[in-house]
Order: structure tokens, then C-alpha cells, then sequence
């Protein structure tokens, strides 16, 4: 039992003595990611990180909340502790033992600074051992603040922007000296998780954040309770008005973004995609993209103005998606992911509930009126088919009929839901939260009809 001790106990101070630690601009190491169709030459994005982007500030040009809402977002003991954190190792060494690649975090500023800079983020102990060492060095070696301050010169905030001197220009279009605190609040928000945090396109987890920001600077005494409840969220500026690394024209830019969120899912964050130098070969057949883009195009040119539209193209046999529109504007709303009404279509995930449960497509069904809560169910023009089958009340799209269908199920409204989850509609939407739930409860009958955005 003493070996076992002592051996890692003069392992850590033998690394301790001979490690060194860098300065921070000693660490750059920026490279170009592409992102390719599926023949693997066909380019969709190019990501070029920010060369002279990065725009190193002294911590005095940082205003003091602004550090502070840093600090409540992700350290709030970061004076106070050793430069890393016992507990945060000792749930990644128990992940490594049983396999869970998300175990670990609480990581203290000095850690994520190591990680960033120095270590990768590789799953290993021996990598989380080396973060470990430099960060008890490094607190040592530097005082708090120049740690701090090389840690926001380093931190990627999403938009491109490497350090909280480009993350200030990105957002707001200002010199970081001249940042509120509920500013600050928002980029210390970002941290996190950048491109899913930025409130242009993902106001309601953003600004939630925020409020976890905020109200975390009250808890560490950088303000006072009327200073808080006085906050108010403030405007970002739209990133297509911020200067553009990302190379992608048209939807290729909103291809981009779900790639880039293919892969965090998949444990590659994105500044790894955006310093990694990557080539990521998507499922995307160029020649479905092109002819997807057009037709889209040439449907709408004899449209009114206002109209939008989406395409989303899906391998029925790989689930690959091989074409894809949300919109032309490469860094704006994609309405391909977006939560909107499908209407009629969603009564063959009914159909597929009913079938699932033994019925029948030659099962027959009433097309008259029906009631369901307060309101009264009818179809479209009057239309009726007196008493047929599920089979023809699907193809002429009867309402009242797949209200029925819905009705014969175990589980009514939530046995659709279930189904259409099952055959792969999302259960969660960016800005939406759950789908096909009535305030987290059973849905309405209605969504037969396809009442609910997913």
C-alpha cells in the first residue's frame, strides 16, 4: 500500500522539476480544416483560423467584471485554489477505468489554459497526469493574473475569434476595454460551448447561460443583487457583419455548422476543427446538392419575396443526408433545422403507430366530423369518403379519419410521438427544446396533423 502511494507521489515531483512551461504566444499552432462532399474532392468549407486574429490585451485592458463574469462562469475559486483540481482527476481516472469518455470536467481555468495550450484533450490519464503537473508548475511559476490573462488571450469564444480581444470585435464591434459587464457576461457564456451558445442563433440556451453567468457574479461578490435584478440582455452583432474565416458560399455555410456539430457530438470540439488542419468528408453527393440548390431556386424565382423554403435529402438505406438547404445566407437561420409545422405528412407516423400495433392499411375508418377538446375536427373543402380504409383516408388526407386512427392506439397521441421519435424525427431542436410534447407532457391529439414543429 505505501509503494503505491510514494511511487505516483515521486513520479509527480520528478515531472514537477523537469517540466517547463511555455510562454503563451510560444503555443499557436493554427492550420486549415476542409470540409469535402462524398467524393472526397467536391469542397463545401474551408475553415481558415484567424492568422493575426488572435489580439493579445494586459489584463488592466480588461475591465474588472468582465474577469469577474470569466471567473463565475467557469473557476470562481480560481484565486483561492492550486491551479487544478483533485476531484476533477480523480472522476476522469474512473471514467478512463470504465470506459466513459464524458467523465472528468471541473477542470480550474489553469487546467483549461494546460489543456488548450500544452496537452490536447486527448482521453488519457497520462495526458490528464501532464495537465495535472504543468498546472501545479504554472501556478507556482506565474502569478494569478498572468495566468488569467494568457488564458483569455488563448480561449477560443466561437466566431472565429481567438482571445477575448477578437471575441469583444466579433460580438459587439468594440475594443474589450470598453466591454459591460453584461457583455462579458456573454462572452464568458460562450466559453463553453461556442457556436451553440451564440445568442444570434441560439438566443434561449445562450441566454440562460447568461443568467448562470450573472448570477454566479453575485455569488463571488463582483455584484450586488439591484445590479443584477437591473441587468439587461444585451444585443450581439450579426456575425455576418464580423469578418469571415470560414470560407463556404450559400448553404454551404449552413452545411458547415451541422457538420461542426456532428462532430462535437462525436467528441471533436470545435477548436479542434478549427486548428486541427482536418479533412472531413461529409455525406453530401455534389451532384443531389447541386440539383437540390437549383430546383430550389427555380421554384422560388416566380414566388413572392418572402417566401422560405428547406430541402433535406436523406439515404433512405444509411440515413446519410446527400443534399441539404436551409437558405443562401451562409451565416443565417437554417430553416432545414429549424421546428416548423409539417401538417398532413406526419399522419403516416399515425398510420405507421396503428400498424405497429396490428392494424390494418384495409382497416375502415369514419371521415365524418369529430370532436377532440374543444374543437371540431373536419377536413379540408368538406371532403369525405363516408366510411374507407386507412390506405385511402391517407391518400386523400382525411383529418377526421387519422383523429380515429389515433384514437384506436393504446396510447393515443403519445404512441405517435413515439413512432415518429423511432423513425427518426429529432426529439430535441436547437431554440425549440423537446419536440412533440405538450409542455412536457402527453401531446394533443392534433398531432396527427402535425400541429407540432419538429
Amino acid at each position: 500500500m505505501a509503494v503505491m502511494i510514494i511511487v505516483p507521489i515521486v513520479a509527480f515531483f520528478a515531472a514537477y522539476a523537469v517540466t517547463r512551461v511555455p510562454e503563451p504566444e510560444e503555443l499557436v499552432n493554427n492550420q486549415i480544416s476542409y470540409i469535402l462532399a462524398s467524393d472526397n474532392q467536391t469542397e463545401l468549407a474551408r475553415i481558415v483560423p484567424p492568422e493575426g486574429n488572435r489580439q493579445n490585451v494586459k489584463i488592466e485592458e480588461i475591465p474588472k467584471p468582465v474577469r469577474d463574469a470569466v471567473l463565475a462562469a467557469e473557476d470562481r475559486n480560481f484565486y483561492d485554489n492550486p491551479g487544478f483540481s483533485i476531484t476533477g482527476f480523480g472522476r476522469a481516472a474512473l471514467g478512463q477505468v470504465f470506459g466513459k469518455s464524458g467523465a472528468g470536467g471541473g477542470s480550474t481555468i489553469t487546467q483549461q489554459y494546460v489543456k488548450n495550450a500544452l496537452v490536447g484533450d486527448d482521453f488519457s490519464l497520462v495526458r490528464k497526469a501532464k495537465e495535472l503537473v504543468i498546472s501545479a508548475k504554472m501556478a507556482r511559476d506565474w502569478n494569478k493574473d498572468q495566468i488569467l490573462q494568457a488564458y483569455l488571450n488563448t480561449i477560443y469564444f466561437g466566431r472565429n475569434a481567438y482571445g477575448i480581444g477578437a471575441a469583444s470585435k466579433a460580438y459587439f464591434n468594440k475594443d474589450v476595454k470598453d466591454l459591460t459587464p453584461e457583455e462579458g457576461a456573454i462572452l464568458a457564456a460562450s466559453i463553453q460551448a461556442p457556436s451553440r451558445l451564440d445568442p444570434w442563433t441560439n438566443r434561449p440556451e445562450a441566454e440562460a447561460r447568461w443568467n448562470y453567468v450573472m448570477d454566479g457574479m453575485v455569488t463571488i461578490g463582483a455584484m450586488n443583487q439591484g445590479q443584477r435584478a437591473a441587468a439587461v440582455y444585451p444585443q450581439v452583432q450579426d456575425p455576418a457583419l464580423t469578418q469571415q474565416t470560414s470560407v463556404a458560399e450559400g448553404t454551404n455555410g449552413l452545411i458547415k455548422q451541422r457538420v461542426i456539430d456532428e462532430l462535437a457530438a462525436a467528441g471533436i470540439n470545435e477548436d479542434q476543427v478549427n486548428t486541427g488542419g482536418l479533412k472531413i468528408t461529409t455525406t453530401i453527393d455534389p451532384v443531389a446538392q447541386n440539383a437540390a440548390v437549383d430546383q430550389v431556386h427555380q421554384q422560388f424565382a416566380s414566388l413572392q419575396q418572402d417566401l422560405l423554403g428547406a430541402v433535406v435529402s436523406v439515404d433512405p438505406k444509411t440515413g446519410g443526408v446527400r443534399a441539404y438547404y436551409g437558405g443562401d445566407d451562409p451565416v443565417g437561420w437554417d430553416h432545414a433545422n429549424a421546428g416548423i409545422q409539417t401538417g398532413s405528412t406526419f399522419k403516416i407516423f399515425a398510420l405507421a403507430a396503428y400498424l405497429d400495433q396490428g392494424g390494418s392499411i384495409y382497416d375502415t375508418f369514419d371521415s365524418s366530423p369529430i370532436q377532440t377538446g374543444d374543437a371540431t375536427v373536419t377536413n379540408v373543402g368538406g371532403e369525405s369518403c363516408g366510411r374507407c380504409s386507412a390506405a385511402e383516408a391517407l391518400k386523400r388526407s382525411l383529418n377526421t379519419s387519422y383523429i380515429r386512427v389515433e384514437k384506436a392506439l393504446q396510447g393515443g397521441p403519445q404512441d405517435v410521438a413515439d413512432m415518429a421519435h423511432r423513425l427518426g424525427v429529432a426529439t430535441e431542436i436547437p431554440g425549440l427544446g423537446k419536440t412533440l410534447t405538450e409542455n412536457g407532457g402527453p401531446p394533443f391529439d392534433g398531432i396527427a396533423l402535425g400541429m407540432y414543429p419538429t
